[in-house]
């Protein structure tokens, strides 16, 4: 028997943009339901919002997010800063994704568009443990953590 694991993300109103980003980043399909879909009137403000989505693609990368009902304020829920200092990471957020790949190549594909709009925390370059190790808040306020691990 096997157990798989996906990441799910609780926003503040961005989850549709949100998982679209993802889905240009990495691929795959898009799955977006709203709360209307789920027989919540229209006419109810949030009505509109994502009660499930889920990015899936052919590369294995999963991810789901939905919108916290009344929190329109953006980014993710729980969010908070995270930076470097004396070569330790500090942060106040709750969980990275992290995300990795058997070449540098490939990784650099990913952190380039992930990087857009993002705050970097680590560069992506060559560490102790990895080919390519980086680490950058998008601009939804996750923060992932990417490293080439070579099979």
């Amino acid at each position: 028997m096997s157990v798989q694991t996906t990441t799910h993300l609780n926003f503040r109103g961005d989850a549709r943009e949100a998982l679209a980003f993802y889905q240009s980043v990495f691929g795959g399909h898009l799955v977006i339901n709203t709360y209307a879909d789920f027989g919540m009137p229209p006419e109810i403000p949030g009505s509109d919002k994502v009660v499930f989505g889920l990015v899936a693609a052919e590369n294995g990368f999963r991810i789901m997010g939905y919108d916290i009902p009344g929190r329109t304020e953006g980014g993710i829920a729980g969010g908070g800063a995270t930076h470097r200092e004396n070569n330790a990471t500090i942060t106040d957020q709750a969980l990275f994704v992290s995300i990795s790949s058997p070449t540098l190549e490939e990784l650099q594909g990913y952190w380039d568009a992930l990087a857009v709009d993002a705050t970097v925390v680590d560069p992506l370059a060559a560490s102790a443990w990895s080919a390519g190790f980086g680490m950058l808040t998008d601009r939804f306020g996750v923060t992932w953590s990417a490293s080439v691990v070579a099979d």
